[in-house]
C-alpha cells in the first residue's frame, strides 16, 4: 500500500493509475495533511456486477393471482387492528 499526498497525486495521477491498473500496486491511498481521504483501486471486470435471473427457479411453488390475493382481506383486517 502506497500513501501519496494530494499535491503529488495531482501531478502524478497518470502514473498512479497505471500502477494500479497494471497490478504493480494493489491500492494507493491519497492523503491530505497526512490523513487518508481517498483510495485508488482497480476496477474489477466480470464478477457478479450483472443481474442473475432465475437464481431461485424451481425453489418456490408457482402462484396464481387468486392464490396471491387469497389472504388480502385477512391482512387488511389485521392492519386495522381487528382479529387478533
Amino acid at each position: 500500500m502506497t500513501i501519496v499526498n494530494m499535491s503529488d497525486a495531482g501531478t502524478r495521477l497518470s502514473r498512479l493509475v497505471q500502477a494500479v491498473e497494471s497490478g504493480a500496486e494493489a491500492e494507493i491511498i491519497i492523503a491530505r495533511n497526512g490523513k487518508p481521504v481517498a483510495k485508488l483501486v482497480p476496477v474489477t471486470r466480470g464478477g457478479t456486477t450483472g443481474k442473475r435471473l432465475g437464481l431461485l427457479a424451481g425453489r418456490y411453488p408457482v402462484l396464481t393471482q387468486e392464490d396471491f390475493n387469497a389472504d388480502d382481506e385477512r391482512t387488511a383486517a389485521l392492519l386495522r387492528g381487528e382479529g387478533r
